[in-house]
């Protein structure tokens, strides 16, 4: 067997249910579920009934780099949403269907490292555990930057030392972040764009929160969009991840997209060829539709700002909480130990949120997951109040 499975961590949700398992809730509240990232809006009727439709062309093996359609839907896309120059998007070059995000960060880690020379991967801390795990499996060292209150919740970039730097060949970002929602602002990825050309490592910036966020006048910026205002539409080491799975509500589709540097995808392409992973033909039909029509995902975020309005009136009420860049996570400072707080929630309101330190690694630094949990807005209103009254209700007898 690989050697390097051995070095994988637990998932932080193998560890929760352990925690949960050694109590027992209350039988006369219903449970409520904010531990888990998965969308629970009602998926696009439009899309389903795409799926339905072409059931028929599951007779044909789809293409890995998928149809034309779609790429050209997903270039139309990116250069709308972030006002990309309307000519350096080319379906041809730029971009990559894949069966959601998830596998397609870990794939790419697979494809970009080159094991033979003390390869490093950076990535913020609290972090996406796929981010690790690609990166272990790929023969490389994670180095994790600790996104703090100190930090604005940003990777502290400037902690990284010169050998770091020369030594990194693959830089993990997520913006919105997973689990604090902080959005890098324009100017910190143009700087990461800089550090790229002087140390030569790509960057892959995770986007799938991009399109969850509060004021419909000021979208979270983009790492492509970040490299075009500087003049830089070969998007040389800039490649971005997005998804259909919470822009949408479809995390069942398993729908996503790679986009940026040509070289790199053209490699990307080449190992994915290998890898067997085409999007089947039904769901890249459904995917144009999606990616094609904007109301549906206007309506997500308003009610999403709904159950932050409510929730974050609640418990304003007991504890200081603020909302979020975007995204659909609070990342609530707790008054005790994070797993104290989560398994108590659990014995005494039948409420699951998630501990910070199990998405978070211990540095010199310390573990910045410690005293906060991520609590995912993800349930209907009804339930996100109850569930933020029952928080209130433990904040007060702690």
């Amino acid at each position: 067997m690989n050697p390097e499975l051995d070095l994988l961590h637990p998932y932080p949700f193998e560890k929760l249910n352990a925690l949960k398992a050694a109590v027992t809730p209350p039988q006369d509240k219903a449970h409520i579920a904010l531990s888990i990232g998965e969308p629970k809006h009602a998926s696009p009727h439009f899309v389903a009934e795409e799926v339905i439709s072409h059931l028929h062309t599951l007779a044909n093996y789809p293409l890995t780099k998928g149809r034309v359609e779609l790429r050209e839907s997903i270039a139309n896309w990116l250069t709308r949403r972030f006002q990309l120059p309307g000519d350096s998007i080319d379906a041809e070059q730029h971009i990559l269907p894949v069966t959601g995000t998830r596998e397609a960060l870990f794939a790419f880690a697979q494809a970009v490292i080159d094991r033979k020379h003390q390869p490093l991967v950076m990535m913020p801390n609290p972090f996406y555990q796929i981010y690790e795990g690609a990166a272990i499996l790929a023969g490389a060292e994670p180095l994790y930057l600790n996104t703090t209150a100190e930090s604005g919740m940003a990777p502290d970039f400037e902690q990284i030392s010169e050998e770091e730097w020369q030594r990194c060949q693959l830089l993990y970002i997520c913006s919105p972040g997973n689990p604090n929602g902080k959005v890098l602002d324009q100017k910190t990825l143009q700087y990461l764009i800089h550090q790229s050309d002087k140390y030569n490592f790509v960057i892959a910036s995770d986007e799938c929160y991009s399109e969850i966020y509060f004021d419909e006048a000021q979208p979270p910026v983009g790492l492509l969009q970040a490299a075009a205002e500087m003049g830089r539409t070969d998007y040389k080491n800039c490649v971005v991840f997005h998804s259909l799975s919470k822009r949408s509500n479809l995390p069942g589709l398993r729908s996503g997209f790679v986009a940026g540097d040509a070289e790199i995808m053209k490699k990307f392409l080449l190992y994915r060829t290998y890898h067997g992973c085409a999007m089947p033909p039904a769901t890249q039909s459904a995917s144009i539709k999606a990616w094609d029509d904007e109301k549906h995902v206007e309506k997500n975020r308003e009610l999403y700002r709904e159950k932050f309005d409510a929730v974050l009136d609640i418990l304003g009420e007991v504890i200081e909480v603020t909302r979020p860049d975007a995204g659909f996570y609070i990342w609530l400072n707790t008054p005790i130990d994070d797993t104290e707080f989560t398994q108590r929630l659990f014995a005494e309101q039948n409420v699951t949120v998630l501990p910070g330190q199990y998405l978070s690694r211990e540095t010199n630094r310390g573990n910045p997951g410690k005293h906060r949990v991520r609590m995912a807005l993800v349930a209907s209103l009804e339930e996100c109040i109850e569930a933020a009254n029952r928080i209130k209700e433990l904040i007060k007898n702690l």
